[in-house]
């Protein structure tokens, strides 16, 4: 229970990886806002319950708010919701994103506005809000707040096709770095998560296998499995406890060895 009393918030936390983060924060105590533009995961062969049902069967505590992270109001409602609801905000999880797949010729300005409002400005807002919230709060063990930026190994190379997903990752991984030096004297850690290729439970393919770049991420992970969203999770728990108080800036890469070989 490493986190007992203190406040999360997980946008994205409908499915996959960001459904993972909120269930491991609840179980090691935290009271968690799971945030997302729908509340039923996008698709899972082995649990259709929303987060926040999982969640409640287990005994943790957590409630359900809808926010599109690339629309401000939205943004400043979620995390005007927390504080009324728990009194602070200790965990922002920035985890919400879209994955797109071309490259820059066939990439249309509309791709890249709608990864970038996501992805980037939808990150941008939700730090901006959350650490708005945080410099107003007494410290707890030195720490007035907590932010992970969920960004992606491909955030740090140049994957074939990926032109704007690419892009849009490498700001995150920026802005994890920039806002750690501008608030760490402020008691705020900043940092981030850059999960490589993880098996999250929202496509059918990944259950056979049959998917393309499945094969060949498996091919090129040293690791002798793909990546699974509790391993994401896990590291996002440390990230989050008092295990964790002078680490600010850094981008943990969770990818099975993927940007060592």
């Amino acid at each position: 229970m490493r986190l007992t009393g203190r406040t999360a918030v997980v946008t994205g936390a409908a499915s996959g990886i960001g459904r993972a983060i909120a269930i491991r924060l609840a179980a090691e105590g935290a009271s968690v806002v799971v945030s997302d533009i729908r509340t039923d995961p996008i698709w899972d062969g082995l649990n259709t319950e929303p987060t926040t049902d999982v969640i409640v069967s287990a005994g943790g505590t957590a409630i359900f708010h809808k926010a599109d992270v690339s629309v401000t109001d939205d943004v400043h409602s979620l995390i005007q919701r927390v504080v009324q609801e728990y009194g602070r905000l200790d965990i922002m999880i920035n985890n919400a994103g879209l994955v797109g797949s071309h490259n820059i010729l066939e990439t249309t300005e509309g791709e890249w506005d709608r990864l970038m409002s996501v992805n980037l400005r939808g990150q941008f807002l939700c730090c901006k809000a959350a650490i708005t919230q945080m410099v107003t709060q007494e410290p707890v063990v030195e720490i007035r707040g907590r932010v992970i930026n969920v960004s992606s190994q491909q955030g740090f190379i140049g994957p074939p096709d990926y032109f704007a997903y690419a892009v849009s990752k490498g700001g995150v991984v920026q802005m994890t770095r920039q806002l750690s030096t501008d608030y760490a004297r402020h008691g705020i850690l900043v940092n981030g998560l850059a999960p490589g290729r993880i098996i999250t439970g929202t496509h059918p393919g990944e259950i056979d296998m049959t998917d393309p770049v499945l094969t060949y991420s498996r091919a090129r992970t040293p690791y002798p499995r793909l990546g699974r969203a509790d391993d994401v999770a896990g590291a996002a728990l440390f990230l989050s406890s008092d295990d964790c108080t002078f680490i600010s800036g850094h981008t943990l890469p969770v990818d099975g060895g993927w940007l060592a070989y």
